[in-house]
């Protein structure tokens, strides 16, 4: 024990209710507190709040917390014995002893290190005054884990924590802070997920002097939503509601969205297990599921979902930051939410048995990128698009997970068909592991490896589920098929005119001989040691990555919009707008927001002619708040993804009957990559299967073969 610790003990005086923990309840929790950034003590100074009844708690931090945090609550307050004892470690008022941990804990806080682990590596200053109390209340300074002073001071009921020099003598956490921008993220949603748990509380947060969202404390749930994610997602939540007699849960109960109204990130996926914000995986994955098909691989429903079940079966000590649970019936569990929210779906009638229809697109005035379109012949992926595609609905590809395009000057049923057709074959001709990994935006454009003369067949019907991905018995170009094996029929030629070659040379790919098509997905090759499968469509991709990278760090386009797009962001896209309006700009992004959290978009990326959505915004933004990166670095990465997935538009889909012609352009422009064995989101485009492998299955070894 310090000196300091000593005359803190020395100079107690009067009853208090926190106390210190013996050593085996100590040891139980084990948390190992640290303090890893401002949002860690904002987190814990919040929780405080909470639980010593507060009304009202508001946030106020600087430079995203690097500078200044304070938080200001109403609660119970304390008194000098209360505060004293409070800052040092292992001292709580929540709990007694091991027992009390073993029944369950109701508190958000409970092991008594918050204020001594904050003091510990900041400046700590504590104002408080019990509630009720009349006369002066109490200040008391606390800077590296020292005891600097204690002084009676007039201030109101509750309790006024300031944090400042965060990290000042340990300069080695400091270093590894991102910018304020990404640390204000993070203040944000820890800061969010309280508001939405304590809707009976009036919760607000401010950054560098300017409101971020303030909370009406009116206990309506929906009120709250609207303050810290918008009018436009609260107007499109439904109330969950149900109750049950049996299994671990005794009650589901919150909101959850319509389908369309989704993001890129499980950010606005909030889960609350007896009224404490946990990321349980358990309850997420539920809510995801209870969905369906109503939602792509990659796309989140925004929700906050209350759990409410007996404390004791319930663990929530077992994660240091307490933000992880573990249920005793997670399967049980598991079932219970999806159930609820699946029924709550269906009284809405927002459950289908397909995807449901997507927003149109607005009108785009149509520009030419330099360095795409110009060349008629090996420009290979150029999409013409009309200055004024006709509104069509917008299709989701099950195995990329991302919402796509509309195949431009194509009618909305024809994009349905076609998109409808992709998915069933996707799902019939792709590994699902691999496939759900990408996050890629595919869309039904010409190949980039053939022209009209060399058409691809168009999808068949999914009409019958039976014959869906049968792959026809012969091709437009009268060559007789089977099993997908060209057999014969006329003479087919490259783009260039040239008689193909079905042993070509290359560089940097294996020696192969192309065979045929496997279910109009996969070309199958032979090799000098056995066989070899390559996806199209993941090496087509791979050809447009790297041909639009180049273009893309030459000269970002920016497509000008016929019509400004308006959207509303929540409170954290909001900051991250003000935050990365420079980098938005360089990726190819025009918007203004607006004091109410409206975004005005007026330009949008555009490469290869094709265009991202507007509401693409959100999900950079999202990136943005989820990147724990710095500015130059986020934008880079960002810029990457953003090209991987315009790669995807003009990209031959699966179940794409290909000439020998298209087949050996495409090999050759794969042969030219840098990195021709992975598509840009990180899926195989070869597969090869040595000579080995394909005797061992057939057991030619077995004992007696010559």
């Amino acid at each position: 024990m310090s000196d300091d610790e000593t005359t803190a003990d020395e100079a107690t005086d009067g009853t208090t209710d926190v106390r210190a923990l013996d050593q085996s309840t100590i040891e139980r929790i084990a948390a190992g507190e640290v303090v890893e950034r401002p949002a860690s003590a904002v987190k814990e100074l919040v929780e405080n709040s909470l639980d010593a009844d507060a009304s009202r708690v508001e946030v106020r931090v600087e430079a995203g917390g690097t500078e200044g945090i304070t938080v200001r609550d109403d609660g119970e307050g304390m008194t000098e014995a209360d505060v004293r004892a409070a800052v040092r470690e292992h001292t709580t008022s929540k709990i007694r002893d091991i027992d009390d941990l073993e029944s369950g804990v109701a508190t958000l806080g409970f092991r008594g290190e918050a204020l001594h682990a904050i003091g510990a590596v900041s400046r700590l200053t504590i104002r408080t005054r019990p509630r009720g109390s009349e006369g002066a209340g109490t200040e008391l300074v606390y800077a590296g884990g020292d005891l600097e002073s204690v002084e009676r001071v007039g201030c109101p009921e509750g309790t006024t924590v300031e944090v400042s020099d965060l990290f000042f003598n340990t300069p080695a956490r400091k270093k590894y802070l991102k910018t304020e921008a990404t640390e204000f993220g993070h203040v944000n949603r820890v800061v969010t997920q309280y508001a939405l748990a304590n809707p009976d509380v009036a919760v607000s947060l401010s950054h560098d002097g300017r409101e971020t969202f303030a909370t009406p404390g009116q206990g309506d749930l929906q009120s709250t939503v609207m303050s810290v994610y918008g009018r436009e997602v609260a107007e499109a939540m439904i109330p969950l509601e149900r109750t049950f007699e049996d299994g671990p849960l005794e009650r589901v109960r919150g909101l959850v969205s319509h389908p369309e109204t989704n993001r890129s990130t499980r950010e606005y996926l909030s889960t609350f297990v007896n009224d404490r914000y946990v990321t349980s995986s358990t309850a997420r994955e539920a809510i995801v599921d209870a969905y369906g098909g109503q939602l792509a691989g990659d796309r989140y429903p925004f929700a906050a979902v209350f759990l409410e079940l007996p404390a004791g079966e319930v663990d929530v000590n077992v994660h240091p930051r307490k933000m992880e649970v573990r249920f005793g019936e997670s399967e049980a569990v598991r079932h219970q939410v999806r159930t609820a929210v699946e029924e709550s779906l269906v009284e809405h009638g927002l459950v289908r048995s397909s995807a449901p229809r997507g927003r149109s697109q607005a009108d785009e005035t149509e520009v030419a990128p330099a360095g795409f379109g110009d060349d008629s012949g090996d420009e290979a992926g150029t999409v013409e698009e009309t200055s004024n595609p006709e509104p069509a609905e917008t299709g989701r590809d099950s195995s990329s997970g991302r919402q796509r395009s509309p195949a431009t000057g194509t009618s909305a049923e024809s994009t349905r068909e076609s998109a409808e057709s992709d998915r069933t074959t996707e799902r019939a001709g792709t590994d699902d592991t691999t496939e759900t990994a990408s996050t890629a935006v595919e869309t039904e454009s010409a190949p980039t490896a053939t022209d009209e003369s060399q058409s691809t067949t168009e999808p068949p019907s999914t009409d019958d589920p039976d014959t869906a991905d049968e792959p026809d018995s012969t091709s437009d170009h009268g060559e007789s098929t089977v099993e997908g094996r060209i057999t014969g029929g006329t003479d087919q030629r490259t783009l260039d005119g040239e008689s193909v070659d079905r042993s070509p040379e290359f560089d940097t790919l294996p020696p192969l001989r192309v065979l045929g098509q496997l279910h109009d997905t996969y070309v199958v090759c032979e090799t000098d040691d056995g066989l070899a499968l390559v996806d199209q469509h993941a090496a087509d991709e791979r050809i447009n990555y790297e041909r639009l990278k180049d273009a893309f760090e030459a000269d970002t386009t920016a497509q000008a919009l016929a019509d400004p797009v308006t959207m509303s962001l929540t409170a954290g896209e909001a900051a991250a707008f003000d935050a990365h309006r420079e980098a938005l700009e360089r990726l190819g992004f025009r918007a203004s927001l607006t004091d109410d959290r409206r975004v005005e978009v007026t330009a949008v990326p555009a490469v290869f002619s094709a265009t991202l959505a507007p509401e693409t915004l959100r999900d950079v933004l999202d990136s943005f708040l989820s990147a724990d990166r710095d500015g130059e670095t986020a934008v880079e990465a960002l810029a990457d993804d953003l090209v991987a997935d315009l790669a995807c538009y003009p990209s031959i889909t699966g179940n794409t009957s290909l000439t020998e012609g298209s087949v050996m352009d495409l090999l050759q422009s794969l042969d030219d990559c840098d990195n021709p064995y992975a598509c840009p989101h990180g899926r195989p485009v070869i597969l090869q299967i040595d000579r080995d492998e394909i005797e061992d299955r057939f057991e030619r070894d077995y004992p007696g073969h010559g």
